[in-house]
């Protein structure tokens, strides 16, 4: 019984499959255990992280460390338990199926996602989406592990330009459809567990906060540089904590009218006329400019004006 408690489960190729056994080689802390480069999970976890990013940032990304929650500490240990316990109770309540995945939690600097990872979930976290007029529900946000760019444009970078993202399991049971900006704090029925952005294909999970250190189990931190994903990150919403130069708001728009659609850029000029006037905050339009543009053209655009000045 003991040996089954200490197995994890990760993700390879969109699957989730039995790992190694916690007991890793590596540097230890008091929460995590840093996975050396030569261990077969550190290389599961980074080639997820990877093609999530796509090839274009891929290519410019460089994998600082990649560390697993340690099971040392008696607490930890507790917590991996109850979670093997609610999975089973979730597979009895939906016959069978506890919907098990991973994802990406949905932005965080290093000290958050330290203090989740030593002392799991809290209101502060709950905080952060009940402000967002446009996230699916008031919850714990998480990304499918197929998304970690989404989510690394949402974190912060640390004073060494490190940006940090956490990967957790996640319990999801039977989903129900959330709309975009909707206030729902608590599943709508007894039947649902969790809230999800689309039933056929689930981009973004939402675990309620009367279940988020029961259904979430932090599983591994990734850290990595990506300079061409802390130009996003400074220039269009000031997410991340560098300082250096940017393309300003103003700039980017002007740069914006001569390659996009009129549709297209009504769109976004409406919501930065909004953003200047107090009605919608930074995030929210910087989260409309990649909504109506994509990641991958914004960088480039970006990019371009640069390499012009």
């Amino acid at each position: 019984m003991m040996m089954a408690a200490e197995q994890v489960e990760i993700v390879d190729n969109g699957e989730i499959i039995d790992s190694l056994s916690h007991h890793t080689s590596g540097e230890y802390s008091s929460s995590t255990i840093l996975l050396r480069e030569d261990n077969a999970e550190h290389d599961v976890v980074k080639n997820c992280f990877l093609s999530g990013m796509g090839t274009l940032h891929a290519a410019d990304t460089t994998i600082v460390s990649v560390r697993k929650t340690s099971t040392q500490r008696i607490t930890t240990k507790a917590k991996l338990a109850a979670s093997i316990v609610f999975a089973e109770a979730m597979k009895r309540k939906n016959g069978g199926d506890a919907n098990v995945r991973y994802g990406w939690y949905s932005g965080g600097s290093k000290e958050e996602i330290e203090r989740i990872v030593s002392y799991g979930f809290s209101s502060r976290e709950i905080e952060k989406f009940e402000k967002d007029d446009r996230s699916h529900g008031v919850g714990i946000h998480f990304l499918h592990h197929t998304c970690s760019l989404a989510a690394a444009v949402l974190g912060e970078a640390d004073e060494e330009g490190i940006q940090h993202l956490l990967l957790c399991r996640l319990i999801l049971g039977k989903p129900e459809r959330i709309i975009s900006g909707s206030k729902q704090s608590h599943p709508s029925s007894v039947q649902y567990d969790c809230g999800v952005d689309s039933l056929e294909n689930p981009r973004k999970y939402v675990v309620w906060s009367c279940n988020m250190n029961s259904y979430i189990l932090p599983s591994h931190v990734v850290s990595f540089k990506s300079p061409r994903l802390r130009g996003l990150s400074r220039g269009v919403g000031g997410l991340g904590r560098a300082r250096s130069p940017c393309v300003s708001f103003p700039v980017l728009m002007s740069v914006l009218s001569k390659s996009l659609d009129h549709p297209r850029m009504n769109v976004l000029m409406t919501s930065y006329d909004d953003f200047r006037k107090g009605k919608v905050r930074r995030e929210q339009l910087v989260r409309k400019i990649r909504e109506v543009i994509g990641d991958e053209l914004l960088l480039d655009i970006i990019k371009n004006h640069r390499n012009s000045d």
